[in-house]
């Protein structure tokens, strides 16, 4: 039972609760970022990066992304130093996504995510669209 509500749960974040995070209002004519991580250990150094490059870019900078998939979203769960990097993104207008079919594999209830964190449907694809608007992507 258990289960079932959690899968229900998950399926209707999945289908129903995504529909902002198409990539079609991105402005093409900024530099737009993407970081694909399999390591929440990379938000510290992809912040210093994202920090850089918003001096470096001055009025073209855009929006920057970073997407965790992979078993490093169990570690996300209740972890205080992940939680103070996400409020630094925040900050600096950062988002953070969690991948959905990630979280749905390890067994990760949605509610229990930081509440600075996102979630796609499928990473994967969400960076593979990102990437058709030019957005400049690299995966760690």
């Amino acid at each position: 039972m258990k289960n079932s509500i959690l899968f229900i749960i998950t399926m209707f974040l999945l289908l129903f609760g995504s529909s902002q995070l198409e990539a079609q209002d991105i402005k093409s004519n900024k530099n737009n970022y993407l970081v694909l991580s399999k390591n929440i250990q990379q938000l510290k150094p992809v912040l210093l990066t994202a920090n850089e490059l918003e001096k470096e870019d001055g009025k073209k900078h855009g929006v920057f992304y970073v997407i965790i998939c992979g078993k490093t979203v169990k570690d996300i769960v209740d972890n205080l130093d992940f939680n103070k990097l996400l409020e630094k993104a925040k900050k600096q207008n950062i988002r953070v996504f969690a991948c959905g079919i990630s979280l749905s594999k390890f067994n990760i209830n949605p509610e229990t995510l930081p509440s600075h964190i996102e979630i796609t449907p499928n990473g994967i694809l969400y960076g593979f669209q990102l990437a058709k608007k030019g957005f400049i992507t690299l995966t760690i």
